[in-house]
């Protein structure tokens, strides 16, 4: 029990330290979340929407450039969430390879980057509801915090099992960027104004009810914020499975090599009396 501590502590250490030490990723979540909202209120036009929400069962209507404001803060914090769960997951390897020779378990190492994703998804949901709070009139800034929080932990996981995942840097990021942009877009109700079939299998669908629904109206429909905690747990599940496989000894190897080092060493053979 003490190991599965320690190995637990000494994890969430690392990882914390590392997203502290990695200034692009400081810089994303204070600059580009209140940025990406504010480019979201300044293109988007004043003009009334009106959408449905399906987690509620009732239309709401809210200007263009509101509706907009909330789901560009849900973008900002799935790629943020996304980008610094895959760098810190991906450059991590060597780190974690050393702690499981060390004999640290691997599924405690993991959970230890679970709570790493838990405790900056949450610190991204307090920010990014202060900012849209003094941007917008929001109905309910708390079901709208656990929104956003719900739509970092799903991203967060999505990050996490890309970085144990992906061999290269431009493929996380490429998958980070084009799953969250297409996720997103078909979320909006300002730009998608036909109702499709699939959005419910969407790792945003959840979080981008529960945010719309809090925002504009004074319905809370929790059931659907279960959503994101179904993707955050799932793609967690995946990570623990593919950081097992990748970090697995090869019997064969270890086998061979063990007998060779158990085997004793050949005694020198004696020269031979010259006649």
């Amino acid at each position: 029990m003490r190991l599965r501590r320690a190995a637990f502590t000494e994890m969430l250490r690392c990882t914390l330290l590392g997203h502290l030490r990695n200034r692009m990723a400081v810089l994303l979540a204070v600059v580009f979340i209140p940025v990406w909202i504010a480019v979201a209120r300044l293109c988007a036009s004043d003009q009334a929407v009106r959408f449905s929400l399906d987690a509620a069962g009732v239309d709401a209507q809210a200007r263009a450039s509101q509706v907009s404001q909330v789901v560009n803060a849900l973008a900002a914090v799935t790629l943020v969430t996304g980008f610094v769960m895959f760098m810190e997951t991906f450059k991590a390897g060597e780190t974690d390879r050393r702690l499981l020779l060390a004999g640290y378990p691997r599924t405690w190492m993991l959970l230890a980057k679970v709570t790493a994703v838990a405790l900056v998804s949450a610190l991204l949901a307090l920010y990014t509801t202060a900012v849209l709070w003094s941007s917008l009139p929001v109905s309910q800034p708390g079901p709208l915090a656990l929104a956003l929080l719900g739509a970092g932990l799903a991203y967060g996981g999505i990050g996490l099992l890309l970085g144990s995942l992906v061999r290269g840097e431009l493929e996380g990021f490429f998958l980070v960027i084009m799953l969250s942009l297409v996720d997103t877009g078909l979320q909006n109700p300002v730009f998608n104004v036909v109702d499709l079939t699939g959005l419910t299998l969407f790792p945003l669908y959840g979080a981008n009810q529960l945010a719309l629904a809090s925002a504009f109206t004074s319905l809370t429909p929790w059931s659907h914020g279960l959503f994101s905690l179904a993707w955050s747990a799932a793609t967690s599940a995946l990570a623990l499975l593919v950081f097992h496989a990748r970090t697995r000894p090869h019997r064969g190897c270890g086998a061979a090599a063990d007998t060779d080092a158990l085997a004793p060493a050949a005694a020198p053979s004696s020269p031979r009396p010259s006649r």
